[in-house]
């Protein structure tokens, strides 16, 4: 049970997931994939895949591959902003389902290559998206936010809250 109240379990997805494509699609695809494998093993639960990217300037920012693939990630997003797309697929105990995505706007100081250096030796980004943990120590390095905080961490809340009311799930 997590600060929502709800008792969950997280299942890591067996999926193949795209790697190209418009954002939105990408990451509403990875989450229907996702979730859609995990519902195959588990019928008659209710299933909540999602999947999320940074995009900048029409590049998709993974997870970084190597140490140096995160410190030119990092460099591209110094001083500028970029998107973080989330895609949230839910499927009811009774197999339907619901795929959307919300959208936030990140942006970020400029950074000097010691800062960068600094995160990078943390290895917080290693297994980020984008390079970045924004409930981390990359908060430091984000001046604002436009839209979703719980969606540049990778689950939009308040969507995933109005999905689960959708499909009449019962909520605290």
């Amino acid at each position: 049970m997590t600060y929502t109240g709800l008792d969950f379990q997280v299942i890591t997805a067996d999926a193949e997931e795209i790697k190209q494509g418009a954002p939105e699609a990408l990451v509403m695809e990875n989450a229907r994939r996702k979730a859609q494998a995990v519902a195959a093993l588990h019928p008659g639960s209710v299933v909540l895949g999602a999947d999320t990217v940074v995009y900048q300037d029409g590049q998709v920012l993974g997870k970084p591959k190597d140490e140096e693939d995160a410190r030119r990630m990092l460099r591209a997003l110094s001083g500028e902003s970029h998107s973080v797309f989330t895609g949230v697929c839910l499927i009811s105990a009774q197999g339907s389902a619901e795929t959307r995505y919300e959208e936030s706007r990140v942006e970020f100081v400029p950074l000097t290559e010691e800062a960068i250096d600094w995160y990078v030796a943390s290895g917080e980004p290693m297994d980020k998206a984008g390079a970045y943990a924004v409930q981390g120590r990359a908060s430091m390095f984000v001046s604002g936010i436009q839209g979703s905080y719980s969606n540049v961490i990778g689950l939009p809340m308040a969507l995933v809250r109005q999905m689960l009311q959708r499909a009449g799930f019962p909520l605290p």
